[in-house]
């Protein structure tokens, strides 16, 4: 709670710092569907010099996740989890796989399968 009306002030640390002013990732096709898992051997050697909000990401994918959920459950804006991830890559770290109707655009087959996973919540 802020002193302004009991208003929440918002993150301490804007987007842009947390990918150090970057705006575009190595990876400009990963796709907000495309899956993120952890390589197991990268999970046990985890570098050191990674920061907080790559280990986090390195420790969420040790279940496969899609790069919107990624951001979703650690509350980063779409494009600071696309370049994160896209960091964790170039590392070793984790691994991205595709989905098979990737063209930049989602296919019919991937959005009955989003509105499937929907109605089971």
């Amino acid at each position: 709670m802020s002193a302004a009306g009991g208003l929440d002030p918002g993150p301490l640390l804007r987007p842009y710092a947390l990918t150090d002013g970057r705006t575009e990732s190595s990876r400009a096709d990963l796709a907000l569907e495309d899956l993120v898992r952890t390589i197991p051997a990268a999970d046990r050697a985890s570098p050191t010099g990674l920061s907080v909000e790559h280990q986090s990401i390195a420790r969420l994918c040790r279940e496969v996740l899609s790069v919107a959920e990624i951001a979703a459950r650690l509350d980063f804006p779409l494009g600071v989890a696309r370049i994160l991830v896209s960091d964790l890559v170039d590392l070793g770290i984790v691994v991205v796989h595709r989905t098979p109707d990737h063209k930049g655009a989602a296919g019919v087959a991937l959005l009955e399968q989003v509105l499937q996973g929907l109605q089971r919540l």
